[in-house]
């Protein structure tokens, strides 16, 4: 009797509900089309997609939605804001320079304009000293940085440097590493010591800090005073800290000349005890000395990867280097910063103790000296005092002769004029090395240089052609002309290689759902322009280049929009 009650009771439930919804469904009419797709931004049409997998290229359109890419595929009956026709031409991910120099450019000039015109959408850059943390001492000592740039400081840690970045905009997009010696020089200074448990301590607070607001690894540099100073294990430590928030150690090693394989060994040792990926910047056999020792390097380096430690490095890809004039002089000298350096400098007796090192090979430290085959090769590349405007692009040879003075006692004066901040191009690499490296699988490339432009302040400076020119000069010479890698090869070094070394999960690939970073290019005229003798000129052949879905580079000019971001790694995240 309950039973047939509730069955009844159910089916009136039932009828009722019924008609219910018919009645709705006669006042709603014929069923709801489906929701027309909102139209894309933006759509690449007709071009030839070389994806960054290093994959052959495939017909495709690529549309893009709210910055990401949204679809590929045939697109033509799609409605879209703007088409570009890339007919004939490349479609392919933004290119990541893995270590530029940019912190302090970017707040001069924020459209990067030397990057962008190589299709450089991405730059990782905090090569052992980073933009922060900065106390009063570091601000004492980069005074005349934030001079010569007109930049008012005013920040103190990553927090800070993002915000700012964030509140001005950026052309491209920015992540950086904390740079080891940044850390000794908050927590020790500029002396010559070994760091105290205490103080190792203070200094593993200090990388965790930066991790936390997002810095994507721990750097080096060692050839640069105070960073020489640093013990191995105090660099593991410093690892280990930035591992523990899925960060990486990148760096400079202590030597690229005469005990490289003594410095690979300790960079390997880093990455294995610190148990932390490693990124060697700038591979290089540097020294007239060395020319031909490339293929030992990357056998050492291949052992290790056999053996399990994550190790991989990037390359510029010229004959020069650049680093500061200073690098010239024993680390020693530099014990206790600028200032004491140029007050050794003026002195007799410890310049004449300066020369008769520089005289005499070493492997205790790169004796950059010996390492050219004379003042020929070296060519003097931005200064800061502007009396010494008139020397910039000339050779240390030239300058002394000018002068009437010996071309040690030259070198030091200029360091004197110029407060320790001259920057050269050092002409000590052979390019068969160059080659074998650029070649090897695990090798991407590397500007190596600060963002800047042709125009305004930065127009001013005399930088080394790699500023405006590695990655087009890739193309041009390794692919196009002497048909040393394919170009999907090129690409994939450019984009998925760094953005799988960096940990950028959502970049380096064209694909659904990843950041809109992609340029189009014609392969057969994309070329750099910069020389040594006349290095401010901007690469030519790209026609688009896209930043995060925005324009930057709009058939062939620049848009002048900032639509970066700022990278944070993954300590910087919830």
């Amino acid at each position: 009797m309950v039973a047939r009650a509730w069955r009844a009771a159910f089916g009136l439930a039932v009828l009722s509900a019924a008609l219910v919804s018919g009645a709705a469904g006669a006042n709603r009419g014929a069923p709801r089309a489906p929701p027309t797709p909102a139209p894309f931004d933006l759509i690449i049409e007709h071009g030839h997609v070389i994806d960054g997998t290093g994959a052959p290229w495939y017909a495709a359109d690529v549309g893009i939605r709210g910055g990401r890419v949204a679809a590929i595929g045939r697109l033509e009956r799609v409605s879209a804001k703007r088409r570009i026709d890339a007919a004939g031409r490349v479609v392919a991910p933004g290119f990541i320079d893995m270590l530029g120099q940019s912190e302090l450019t970017l707040l001069v000039d924020p459209r990067a304009q030397s990057k962008v015109f190589q299709g450089i959408t991405t730059e990782i850059t905090g090569e052992g000293e980073s933009v922060a943390p900065v106390n009063d001492a570091i601000a004492r000592e980069n005074a005349k940085a934030y001079e010569h740039y007109g930049i008012k400081r005013d920040w103190s840690d990553f927090a800070g440097y993002f915000a700012r970045l964030e509140r001005q905009g950026i052309g491209i997009n920015l992540a950086s590493y904390v740079g080891a010696t940044t850390v000794r020089e908050m927590v020790i200074g500029y002396g010559d010591r070994a760091a105290t448990p205490a103080e190792l301590d203070e200094m593993q607070g200090v990388v965790a800090q930066a991790m936390r607001q997002g810095a994507v690894g721990v750097s080096s540099s060692l050839e640069y005073a105070p960073a020489p100073y640093a013990s191995t294990a105090e660099l593991i430590a410093l690892a280990s800290t930035a591992a523990q928030y899925g960060g990486i150690y990148a760096t400079h090693m202590r030597s690229e000349q005469e005990a490289i394989m003594t410095a690979i060994e300790e960079t390997i040792r880093i990455g294995r005890d610190a148990h932390i990926p490693v990124e060697i910047w700038h591979l290089k056999a540097g020294g007239v000395k060395n020319f031909g020792l490339m293929p030992e390097i990357i056998a050492r380096i291949e052992r290790a990867r056999a053996s399990g430690v994550d190790i991989a490095a990037d390359t510029y890809a010229y004959p020069a280097w650049a680093n500061d004039l200073s690098a010239f002089i024993p680390p020693w000298a530099h014990d206790g910063g600028k200032a004491k350096l140029i007050e050794r400098l003026k002195d007799p007796g410890m310049r004449a103790r300066i020369k008769k090192e520089l005289a005499v090979p070493s492997a205790d430290w790169d004796n950059e000296w010996q390492s050219v085959p004379g003042p020929e090769a070296i060519q003097i590349s931005t200064v800061a005092n502007p009396k010494l405007l008139d020397i910039q692009g000339k050779t240390l040879a030239d300058i002394a002769k000018a002068r009437g003075t010996d071309p040690m006692d030259t070198l030091f004066d200029i360091l004197i004029e110029d407060d320790a901040q001259t920057s050269v191009a050092v002409f000590a690499m052979s390019e068969p090395d160059i080659e074998l490296a650029a070649v090897q699988p695990w090798v991407s490339f590397c500007n190596d240089s600060s963002g800047t432009s042709p125009e305004g302040r930065l127009g001013k400076e005399f930088p080394h052609p790699r500023a405006y020119g590695t990655f087009p000069r890739v193309l041009r010479k390794y692919v196009r002309e002497e048909r040393r890698m394919r170009l999907e090869e090129a690409i994939a070094k450019f984009t998925s290689l760094p953005a799988s070394r960096l940990r950028l999960a959502d970049r380096g690939v064209i694909k659904e759902g990843m950041w809109a970073d992609i340029v189009v290019f014609d392969p057969q005229t994309i070329t750099d322009r910069a020389t040594f003798s006349a290095p401010n000129q901007l690469s030519s052949g790209m026609q688009w280049v896209l930043v995060n879905g925005v324009p930057v580079i709009s058939g062939g000019a620049a848009t002048g929009l900032l639509p970066g971001q700022v990278l944070r790694g993954r300590g910087g995240h919830p």
